[in-house]
C-alpha cells in the first residue's frame, strides 16, 4: 500500500489518523483488531483519545496490519511519539456533542472543512443550505474530528451569540471550534471582531438555511447527497456506493436488520433518491415508513406529489420537506422566484449564461440570483466537461410544474 498521500499526519492526533487509515483499507474496529493481533477495545480507546500515546509494539503491530509503508508508516509512527504544541494546556479540552448515529456519504466535505480550519488557519466558515441537508450533521463530525484529533475545545451554540454572556471568557486561550448552529437571524459580527481578538486560538463555523457574508468569512453552499443516473439501476452493488443511497440504506438496515438491496427492488431504491434529490431529511422520513410501506410502495405514493407525507408518528423520520422548500422559497427576492420558475420549466441542465438569457437581465445581476438560488440549496451543480452547470432540484422542478409564480409558493406552504 503507498502510504505517500498522507495530508492528515502533519496535524492529525494519533488516534484520528488511525481511524481515517482503517476506514480508508475498509477494516472494522473489530477486523483491524484481529489482524493486529490486538484486543478491539485497544482499538477504541486509540480512537477515542483515551489512550493517546499507545507502546510502540502497538504501534508496529497497527502499521503492519494497516500495510503502511514509507512515508505513510514514518508519519502514523511520529503522531504517535507527537508531543504537546508548546503551551498547550494540559487539561481535557470541551468535547462537541455526541451525533446519534454515523455520518454517511459526506467524507469529502468534512475533510476539506476540518482542513480549513486546521491546516489553512480559517478562521470563520459558514456552511449553508437547504433544511435537512445536514448541516448540523456535518458540523458535528467536523467539530469530533478536531477535538480528537487536535484536541480542540469545542462549544456549541445554538443560533448566535449573546454578549451578555462575555463567550470570550468561556472561549479562553486553547485552541477552540465554535460552532454557531442554526444561526439563521445573523451573527453580531463587531461581537465576533472583539472574540477573534481577544481569543487567538478561536475558530468559528456557522450553520445557517440563509448565508449572510461575513468579514474575512467563507460561505460553503452544502448541497444535497449525489444521486444515481438510471444506468446503475439494476447494479445493486454499484448504487450502493452512491451517497444518497448509502444514506438510505444505513436508515433501512437500523429499523429492518438485515435488510439487503436486491436487484428487484433496486430500480425503486435509486428512483427515490433521485425523485428527493438526495436531501437527507428527506431519506431519512422515507426510511420512518419503511416498516410500513416498501420503497417501491413509498415511489407509488410519491407520484401524487412529494408533499403530502409528513415524519411517521413512531418518531424515527427527517423534518417537513415541504416546510424546508418553502421556508427557501420564502427567502427569495420576486426576480429570483420568477428565474427559477422559468429554469425549472427548462429540460435537462444549463450554464450561468443560459440563466442569464433566460432571464433577461444584465449578467452580473442574473448570475447574483443563480448564486443565491445555489446557496439557499434549491439548485444544485452537475458534472461537466464545458464548465460549471446546474440543475434545479427535483422537488422544485415538480412544485413549479404544476403552479406558476405566488400560487406555487401557497401551494408549498401549505404542504409544509
Amino acid at each position: 500500500m503507498d502510504g505517500s498521500q498522507t495530508p492528515q499526519s502533519t496535524t492529525t492526533g494519533f488516534g484520528e489518523l488511525l481511524r481515517i487509515r482503517r476506514e480508508r483499507v475498509g477494516l472494522t474496529q473489530q477486523v483491524l483488531a484481529d489482524h493486529a493481533t490486538l484486543s478491539v477495545r485497544a482499538i477504541r480507546d486509540m480512537e477515542s483519545g483515551r489512550v493517546q500515546r499507545p507502546r510502540q509494539e502497538t504501534v508496529r503491530l497497527l502499521a503492519e496490519a494497516l500495510r503502511l509503508e514509507g512515508r505513510g508508516r514514518s508519519d502514523f509512527e511520529a503522531a504517535a511519539r507527537r508531543p504537546f504544541p508548546a503551551g498547550e494546556p494540559r487539561d481535557e479540552p470541551t468535547a462537541p456533542p455526541v451525533a446519534r448515529g454515523a455520518i454517511v456519504g459526506r467524507e469529502l466535505e468534512t475533510e476539506v472543512l476540518a482542513d480549513a480550519f486546521a491546516v489553512h488557519g480559517d478562521r470563520l466558515v459558514t456552511v449553508a443550505g437547504l433544511g435537512g441537508v445536514g448541516k448540523t450533521r456535518l458540523a458535528l463530525e467536523v467539530a469530533r474530528r478536531l477535538h480528537l484529533g487536535s484536541r480542540w475545545s469545542v462549544r456549541w451554540h445554538r443560533g448566535g451569540l449573546d454578549r451578555r454572556t462575555d463567550p470570550a471568557r468561556a472561549l479562553g486561550d486553547r485552541p477552540t471550534l465554535l460552532v454557531l448552529d442554526g444561526a439563521d437571524a445573523g451573527v453580531d459580527s463587531v461581537l465576533l471582531d472583539e472574540l477573534f481578538q481577544r481569543c487567538p486560538g478561536l475558530r468559528v463555523l456557522i450553520t445557517a438555511r440563509v448565508p449572510r457574508p461575513l468579514p474575512g468569512g467563507q460561505v460553503i453552499p452544502l448541497a444535497p447527497l449525489p444521486t444515481p443516473g438510471p444506468e446503475l439501476d439494476h447494479d445493486p452493488v454499484a448504487l450502493a456506493e452512491v451517497g444518497a443511497v448509502r444514506l438510505l440504506l444505513t436508515h433501512l438496515r437500523r429499523l429492518r436488520p438485515g435488510y439487503r438491496l436486491e436487484r428487484d427492488e433496486a430500480p425503486a431504491v435509486a428512483a427515490l433518491c433521485r425523485q428527493l434529490d438526495g436531501l437527507p431529511g428527506a431519506l431519512e422520513l422515507v426510511a420512518g415508513w419503511s416498516t410500513v410501506l416498501s420503497p417501491r410502495q413509498f415511489l407509488a405514493r410519491l407520484a401524487d406529489g412529494p408533499f403530502h407525507l409528513g415524519p411517521p408518528p413512531a418518531g424515527y423520520g427527517g423534518g417537513d420537506v415541504g416546510a424546508a422548500l418553502g421556508a427557501a422559497l420564502d427567502r427569495l427576492t420576486l426576480g429570483e422566484r420568477d428565474l427559477l420558475q422559468r429554469l425549472a420549466a427548462e429540460p435537462g441542465d444549463w450554464s450561468g449564461d443560459d440563466a442569464v438569457a433566460l432571464s433577461g437581465r444584465p449578467p452580473q445581476e442574473g448570475l447574483a440570483a443563480v448564486h443565491s438560488l445555489l446557496a439557499g440549496g434549491l439548485i444544485r451543480s452537475v458534472p461537466a466537461r464545458d464548465g460549471v452547470r446546474f440543475t434545479v432540484l427535483n422537488l422544485c422542478r415538480r412544485l413549479c410544474g404544476t403552479a406558476s409564480g405566488p400560487a406555487a409558493h401557497r401551494q408549498l406552504a401549505a404542504a409544509g
